[in-house]
C-alpha cells in the first residue's frame, strides 16, 4: 500500500528569529534562511517546519499573530516567502507553517473591532465577560496569573496564554469559516502543511466555572481547558473543511499534550484529525510539576524512566497510526544538557548515541537547528540577556515571591530561550550568524561548535546525522528504519535502549549504550551486518557484544 510521502521524510526545525540574518539587523529572516537551504539538502531534510513568521508584535516571539495573510516585515515580505516555497521545492524540500489559531494577537484587527464596539460581529471571535467581582474564574494563565485581563469597567477577555494572546471563541462557526480560508490560502500558495499550535486548548468548559483552588487560588487548566470534551467535532470539521483535497497530501503535526491513550486513534489513526502529533511526557521528563526553575539532571533520571517514557508513546501511536520523534524544539533547553550527565554534553560519542537512538524510532524525525552539530545550552549571566515572555514571567513571580538571586540564576538557565540562541554557522564574529548585533547571546563555544568546522569532517557529529538520514533513506535497512514497525528488546538491561524496526522486506537492530562504560550484552537475536555504529569497530564474541561507553550501533538482522 502506498504511504503518505511524509512518513518516509526527515523534518527539520527553523526558529527563523535565529537561523541566518541576512541584513545585518540582528535578527534571522527568509532571506536567510533561503541562504541555508543548501545547507538543509546537503543533510537530506525532506521538508522544514518554520516558526511563525506571520506579521507580530512579537510579545512572544511571533506566536501572537496580528494577520495571518502577511509576513512580518522583521523577516521579509510575502514575497520573499513564495521565493523560499519555490527555491526550496528545486532542493526536493517542502515547506510547513506554523499554525497558530488557539489564539491571536490583540493587535488583530478583530480584536481591535471588539474592543471598540462589545455589539459587532467580532467580539464573538473571543471570550468576552462581564463580571463586577474581579476576574470570572479562578483559571491560571499558562504563562503565569489569571487568564483574564481586564479591559475597562467589568469586562474581560480570556488568553491562556499571554496578555497580549487573546484567546479565539471556537463555539464560534463565522471564526472558524475565517480560519479554515487562512489555512486553504497558504496551502494554495505551495506550502506543504501545518505545525497546530497550542490545539488542544481551543474548547474550553462552556460553564467556564471555576475549580478547586491550588497553592496561588489558581486552578490549572488541564480539566477545563485542555482536551475538553467537543474538541473532537472541532478538529473533524478542520480536517475535512482545511486540510482535505490537495494534490500533495498536507501534512500536518499537532502540538497535542495529554491526549489520553485511547483518543490517539481519532487523532493519528486512519482518517485521523492530523498526521502526526508530538508528546511531551519524555520531552518534558527532567521538568517537576512546580515549572521549569526545579528541571532534574540526567544524573538524577534513571535511564529506564526516559526509555520506558519513549517506549509507550511509540507504542501507543504504533497501535493506531503515525508520530512524531524529536529531542529538541523552540521551546525547550539543548537536548544534550537535558539527557547527558553534566560534562558529557560535548562528548562525541554521548552525542552521537542520543541521536541514534532517537532517528531510528518509529516515526517522522524532526531535527532542531542546531541538534545537527551537537549544540549546547549557554549560560545567562542576566535577566536582561533573555527576551522570553515566560521566562520573564518566572522572573517576576520568583522576585515577587522573595526568592534569593542564587536561586532565580539557577531557574534562568532553563528559560525557552536556551534553545533559541543563534545558529552558530562559523567560528567567526557573531557565529557567522549576522554582521549585526544579535537579537539573543552568541554562545562562546562557537569557536568549536559550528557548521563550518564540521561540515568537511568526517568524524564530526554533522557528518554522524548525514549517515543517520542517509541510512534512513537509502541503507539495507531504509524500509524498517523508515516506515517498520518497532518492537523493544533487551528490557531487563537498564542502561540499554534497544529495539527492533521490522519492515516489508528487511529489518534492523538499534543497540544504545547509555552507560560513559563498557558494557557488555547479550544479542537478542542473530546479526548480518553493522548498518552504522558511531565507533569504528563493533566487537561481538559469540553471542556476545562488547559495546564501548555511550556506543550506538544499527544492524542489519
Amino acid at each position: 500500500m502506498k504511504q503518505p510521502w511524509w512518513k518516509s521524510a526527515v523534518a527539520y526545525q527553523i526558529y527563523p528569529r535565529s537561523f541566518k540574518d541576512s541584513n545585518g539587523d540582528g535578527v534571522g529572516d527568509i532571506r536567510g534562511i533561503i541562504e541555508k537551504l543548501d545547507h538543509l539538502q546537503d543533510l537530506g531534510i525532506d521538508v522544514v517546519w518554520i516558526s511563525p513568521l506571520y506579521k507580530s508584535p512579537m510579545d512572544d516571539c511571533g506566536y501572537d499573530i496580528s494577520d495571518y495573510y502577511a509576513i512580518d516585515p522583521l523577516f521579509g515580505t510575502n514575497e520573499d516567502m513564495y521565493e523560499l516555497i519555490d527555491e526550496a521545492k528545486k532542493r526536493g524540500i517542502k515547506i510547513i507553517m506554523d499554525l497558530v489559531i488557539n489564539h491571536c494577537s490583540d493587535e488583530h484587527e478583530w480584536f481591535q473591532k471588539a474592543l471598540a464596539d462589545p455589539t459587532c460581529e467580532e467580539a464573538d471571535y473571543f471570550y468576552f465577560r462581564e463580571s463586577k467581582d474581579g476576574p470570572p474564574n479562578n483559571w491560571r494563565s499558562m504563562f503565569g496569573g489569571s487568564v483574564w485581563e481586564n479591559v475597562g469597567g467589568d469586562r474581560y477577555y480570556m488568553h491562556l496564554f499571554g496578555k497580549k494572546q487573546p484567546d479565539l471563541n471556537w463555539e464560534n462557526p463565522k471564526l472558524r469559516e475565517k480560519l479554515y480560508e487562512n489555512i486553504r490560502w497558504w496551502l494554495d500558495r505551495g506550502i506543504a502543511g501545518f505545525r497546530v499550535d497550542a490545539i488542544v486548548h481551543i474548547k474550553k468548559d462552556p460553564t467556564l466555572a471555576s475549580r478547586e483552588p491550588q497553592w496561588d487560588g489558581m486552578c490549572g487548566l488541564l480539566d477545563c481547558a485542555r482536551n475538553y470534551p467537543g474538541i473532537n467535532d472541532f478538529l473533524a470539521e478542520m480536517r475535512d473543511k482545511a486540510f482535505t483535497g490537495y494534490d500533495v497530501e498536507c501534512m500536518t503535526v499537532a502540538e497535542a499534550p495529554g491526549v489520553p491513550q485511547e483518543e490517539l486513534k481519532f487523532y493519528v489513526g486512519e482518517n485521523g484529525f492530523f498526521s502526526m502529533l508530538f508528546d511531551f511526557t519524555y520531552s518534558e521528563i527532567n521538568l517537576w510539576n512546580a515549572g521549569w526553575e526545579c528541571a532534574r539532571p540526567k544524573e538524577d533520571i534513571p535511564t529506564t524512566e526516559l526509555r520506558d517514557s519513549i517506549y509507550k508513546h511509540i507504542l501507543d501511536a504504533q497501535e493506531v497510526g503515525w508520530t512524531a520523534v524529536y529531542l529538541e524544539n523552540h521551546d525547550y533547553s539543548r537536548s544534550v544538557n537535558k539527557y547527558l550527565p553534566t560534562g558529557d554534553q560535548r562528548d562525541y560519542h554521548g552525542v552521537t548515541m542520543l541521536a541514534t537512538m532517537y532517528m531510528n524510532l518509529r516515526g517522522t524525525p524532526f531535527i532542531y537547528q542546531g541538534q545537527e552539530i551537537g549544540s549546547t545550552n549557554i549560560i545567562f549571566n542576566s535577566i536582561d540577556e533573555v527576551n522570553d515572555i515566560s521566562t520573564l514571567n518566572n522572573w517576576r513571580g520568583w522576585t515577587a515571591a522573595g526568592l534569593p538571586l542564587e536561586q532565580k540564576m539557577a531557574g534562568l538557565q532553563y528559560s525557552r530561550d536556551q534553545n533559541r540562541i543563534p545558529m552558530q554557522w562559523t567560528a567567526g564574529e557573531n557565529a557567522g550568524f549576522t554582521t549585526g548585533k544579535a537579537w539573543l547571546p552568541i554562545n562562546p563555544n562557537h569557536v568549536e561548535i559550528n557548521v563550518e568546522a564540521q561540515q568537511n569532517d568526517p568524524n564530526s557529529v554533522l557528518s554522524y546525522y548525514k549517515k543517520l538520514v542517509k541510512a534512513r533513506k537509502e541503507s539495507v535497512v531504509s524500509d524498517a528504519l523508515s516506515l517498520g514497525d518497532f518492537e523493544p528488546v533487551l528490557l531487563e538491561d537498564g542502561d540499554i535502549i534497544a529495539y527492533k524496526r521490522i519492515g516489508e522486506t528487511s529489518s534492523a537492530l538499534v543497540i544504545n549504550n547509555y552507560l560513559k562504560a563498557e558494557h557488555e550484552v547479550t544479542l537478542p537475536c542473530a546479526v548480518k551486518s553493522v548498518v552504522l555504529s558511531n565507533y569504528d569497530d563493533v566487537a561481538i564474541e559469540g553471542d556476545k557484544l562488547i559495546l564501548k561507553p555511550y556506543q550506538a550501533i544499527v544492524f542489519e538482522i
